[in-house]
């Protein structure tokens, strides 16, 4: 998914689930940010203390980065392509799938820390990872065999508009052609045994389709076997809005003091989410699309701004704290509280909630 269901859609649905306008905007922050956080880096502190960031995204651009195993198990499997450990082989399992046991049990336990200063930037990485389970699923965050795609195979469905279908195919052809078909040559997670350069990473091969959530369309893969695949986006992505409204509302029974009390049921704005998933416009577009429903009093309840996403409010920050002489300085501030909260995301869900499932990823 991109900006438009990440920050905007993230913070329509918090708060018409009834949090707080404040809380809305952190955990919608920290929800975007999981895409916008990637470089590793510190800040050091007069008094010995420092902070050691981990980045949560590699942008495409970042060839060296999205070939590193590594890295890829460390960032991509846990922050953007929850494994859904369906099937057989080890391959198989770490495909992304939509609201999976696994996704769903992360909920769960990071809803556990609702009353700990952290626990609403916890919940909007939650909200990120457990969104893409409905645009990713498919595809894992490894380089695999399993996630390519026979590029000519795409089709789309009937009633796309024109000039948006220039756009997109537009978009795909440069994309391709920086970075290759399947985002380069990414080595096979198997790679000790067989092939060097035989897997794509993600949902490369289908560039951005996955995460317009207007778009119908279908490809087909090309290993194990030939098989064409149909995907629904604004089925998927309107099941998406579904859950995380569900995923809020806990969310502010578990911490009252972030709830203002005013929510409404998802049935109540099932009809505007529909008209603005299926919006054919470009991310710009779809993002006012939000915000103008949400002004107009059409999620239900009283009229509500959006405010505009602004992450460099947080990496101010960064540069605020940085040589400063009091590192406990930095321990209320919103950058270092994500931080903590990616941190505890990545080890629960490497450590605990995969092996667990008996997968071993990292």
């Amino acid at each position: 998914m991109q900006l438009d269901m990440h920050y905007y859609g993230t913070y329509a649905l918090a708060r018409t689930a009834g949090l707080t306008s404040k809380a809305c905007k952190i955990i919608a922050t920290a929800a975007q940010f999981v895409d916008d956080n990637a470089a590793s880096f510190h800040i050091e502190f007069q008094d010995g203390g420092r902070i050691d960031s981990q980045a949560t995204a590699h942008h495409p651009s970042s060839v060296v980065r999205n070939r590193d195993p590594s890295d890829q198990r460390r960032v991509w499997v846990p922050f953007h392509f929850l494994p859904g450990n369906e099937g057989q082989t080890f391959s198989e399992r770490l495909l992304c799938r939509k609201d999976s046991f696994i996704s769903r049990t992360m909920v769960k336990n990071h809803l556990k820390y609702a009353k700990q200063d952290i626990g609403v930037y916890l919940i909007g990485i939650a909200a990120h990872i457990y969104a893409d389970t409905f645009a990713h699923w498919g595809f894992s965050g490894v380089g695999s065999r399993r996630n390519k795609i026979d590029n000519d195979s795409f089709e789309f469905e009937q009633g796309l508009d024109p000039d948006i279908a220039d756009y997109i195919q537009g978009k795909a052809e440069d994309f391709f052609r920086r970075y290759g078909k399947g985002g380069g040559l990414i080595a096979n997670v198997k790679s000790w045994l067989a092939e060097t350069i035989s897997g794509a990473l993600g949902h490369g091969a289908v560039a951005t389709y996955p995460d317009r959530p207007y778009l119908k369309w279908s490809f087909e893969y090309e290993y194990p076997k030939r098989l064409r695949v149909e995907r629904d986006n604004p089925r998927h992505f309107l099941d998406g809005c579904r859950a995380l409204h569900q995923l809020f509302s806990q969310f502010g029974k578990s911490n009252s003091e972030l709830s203002a009390g005013d929510s409404v049921k998802f049935t109540d704005i099932k009809d505007t989410v529909v008209a603005i998933i299926a919006y054919q416009g470009k991310k710009a577009d779809r993002i006012k699309q939000w915000r103008k429903a949400a002004k107009n009093g059409n999620l239900g309840g009283k009229p509500f701004q959006i405010p505009t996403y602004r992450p460099e409010n947080w990496m101010q920050e960064a540069a605020n704290m940085n040589s400063r002489e009091d590192s406990r300085a930095a321990l209320k501030s919103n950058l270092y509280r994500f931080y903590q909260a990616a941190s505890l995301h990545r080890q629960f869900v490497l450590r605990e909630l995969l092996p667990d499932n008996h997968l071993v990823v990292a």
